[in-house]
This record gives structure tokens, sequence and C-alpha cells, in this order.
């Protein structure tokens, strides 16, 4: 994915330790603007190509270019950059203010523009008030504000972001989601943003960067990765619950299918007779709005169907299962997408 104007841009970038694979042929251009999200499972390698784009780790092999500039081995300090970090990284003795201005101080910044940007800052993050408080009179919430505080002062185009709101529980995590993306869209800054939770990526980031074993997986919008997954592990990692897989053999008439994929929202239960697969119910998790009935079948894996409201069907039971040619999705030997198959569409 090569865009001539990207802000910032990763060619083919490696990074080994003693022999063991870091990443491996990264590429990457970021637009101007974007909150792109780094996603993927322990050990992929997300944080490793954001401590390469930030400085703190330098590469092997490639290029890597902010805003024009060539800064594959420039210091941290000479990359026009702010870090959010998923420790907050504060200063225990230093008061919510002193925090978030220390980076102006060692810059030299004088009094008088230190206290405006640090007054916008607070308003922005809604810490107005707690400008003497320690971190550790702070909720958790609050002290990712303060590191959200210290990165707005910097107030460099582009802000890097690891994990950080992995140490909040899960309803502030939704609520500091929402600051972060609407602080993105008001600052107008490039967001790179590092975590292994899907729902984060696709609910804030312009585009997601999914990674696995130190390569890219695929590279898209939210919708181009749930509808249109490049291979089978994007398939299963994209969506909650995770595309099925069914072997290609257990519904003939599909070409050079491997195998083929299917969302729990395009699955509905038959009528006997009328299925075209019958499956054994093996769980049913109960959500609120919809019940996901988990069903087992010899030839497939993770199917669910999504059924409004609370619904009970005893573990056991057999049930057939309906769905649309057109909502299937394909994949080779290799676990690639393939276009149109037999009567079916590509979504």
């Amino acid at each position: 994915m090569s865009m001539p104007n990207a802000f910032v841009h990763v060619d083919k970038v490696a990074k080994r330790w003693n022999g063991q694979l870091g990443v491996e042929d990264i590429s990457l251009s970021i637009p101007r603007g974007s909150f792109v999200a780094l996603l993927g499972p322990s050990g992929c390698g997300k944080s490793t190509t954001l401590r390469l784009l930030s400085g703190l780790e330098l590469p092997d092999e490639g290029q890597i270019t902010i805003d024009g500039k060539d800064v594959t081995l420039a210091a941290p300090s000479d990359r026009n950059l702010s870090m959010v970090f998923q420790s907050y990284a504060l200063f225990p003795h230093l008061s919510v203010a002193e925090n978030v201005v220390f980076g102006l101080k060692v810059r030299k910044v004088g009094a008088a523009e230190r206290q405006e940007k640090l007054k916008r800052s607070l308003e922005i993050t809604g810490l107005l008030g707690y400008e003497d408080r320690k971190p550790g009179e702070l909720s958790g919430g609050q002290r990712q504000r303060v590191a959200l505080a210290r990165a707005i002062v910097a107030n460099q185009p582009l802000c890097l972001m690891d994990e950080p709101l992995s140490n909040l529980d899960a309803k502030l995590r939704a609520s500091v989601r929402k600051d972060i993306k609407k602080l993105q869209i008001d600052l107008g800054i490039t967001v790179v943003y590092v975590t292994h939770d899907q729902t984060e990526a696709m609910s804030m980031a312009d585009m997601v960067v999914l990674m696995k074993d130190g390569h890219i997986q695929q590279t898209g919008t939210p919708e181009e990765l749930y509808y249109e997954p490049a291979n089978t592990f994007v398939a299963e990692f994209v969506g909650a619950p995770p595309m099925a897989l069914i072997d290609g053999k257990a519904l003939p008439g599909f070409g050079d299918a491997e195998t083929i994929g299917l969302r729990a929202e395009n699955v509905h239960v038959a009528d006997a007779g009328t299925g075209r697969l019958t499956c054994q119910v093996s769980e049913c998790e109960f959500l609120g709005s919809e019940t996901f009935i988990g069903l087992s079948h010899p030839a497939a894996n993770g199917l669910t169907v999504s059924m409004p409201g609370l619904k009970h069907i005893p573990s056991g039971q057999d049930i057939e299962i309906a769905f649309a040619d057109e909502d299937l999705h394909f994949f080779d030997t290799a676990g690639k997408r393939l276009a149109r198959q037999g009567g079916a569409r590509a979504i």
C-alpha cells in the first residue's frame, strides 16, 4: 500500500534480535491526519513497529520517512512526535500540571507559553481543577488523561500510542476510547495506535494494519478487514464471534475453494429438511440483545448463529442451518482469499 504523499512512510523495514525475527518486510503508507491501528496477537510485531517509528529501535533494513524527512537512523527527539505509553509514565512526585509541562520545561519554553498550553490541554482532556493533584490521587482514567494532555502540549503532528487503555476496566476503556478519537479529530494529528483489542481498532481507526508473526497480513479500513478478509487468519481474528471456516468439500459446487467462510449474522436456523448443514448445538451465549448459539459440525470450525433476544436450545440438539451463497467467503489451500466461486459473489 504505497502513497507518494504519505505523511509517514515505512519501506521494507526489518528488525531482528540475534537472528530472531521481530518484524520482516514491513511497508506502510500513513496519510496525514489519519488514525492507524496496529492490531494483532501478542508477539506479532506491532509494538516493535511502533518502536521503530519512534526511534527507540533502529531497523536492520529498510527506510522510514516522516513528513518527507528520512528518519531511519534519527534520534526520537528529531522525529517531531509524541508518545503515550501503556504505563502512563508519570512522575509520581510531580503534580498534574508539572507532569504535563515537564517536556516544555526541558525544551526551555517560556513560562507564559507553558501556562497557555497547559490550560488548553487540561480543558481538552477534562482535567481543569486537577492541576495540583499528584498521580497517586487520580483514578486510572484520569492518569491516562494526564498522559494524553502531555502529548497534546508537545504539539507534535504525529502521536504514537502503545496499548494506552490496557490498564483500564472495560467501561473506562470505552469512555477514554471516545476521548482519544475526539482529540485526534479535533487536533488534526496523525495517530498510530498499538492494540491487541479488535474492538479498539475497529471502532477508532481509519486504517487497520493486522499483523502476525512479524508480517503484515492485511492493511485496510475496518470494513475491508471484516467484509473482505485477505486470508483465513484475518477472517478468524476480526469479528466477534469470528468467521466460521468450513471445509470446502462439505459445500460442493464452489470451484477451487478449499475453505469457505461464513459470519454468524448470515446464518439462520432452517426448518427440518430445508437446511444446508445439520449441526449440533454446543453452547448458548446470551448477550442481552442477542444470543449466540455455538454449533459443532465435523467439517466446520467456529460455526455460530446469532438470534435476537434470549434463546435457549439444549446442548446436543441437532438443528439445520441455511445461508445464502452471496454471504460466503472463499479461500484457497494456502488460506488466501479467492474471488467469485460458482454462483456466489465476492463480498
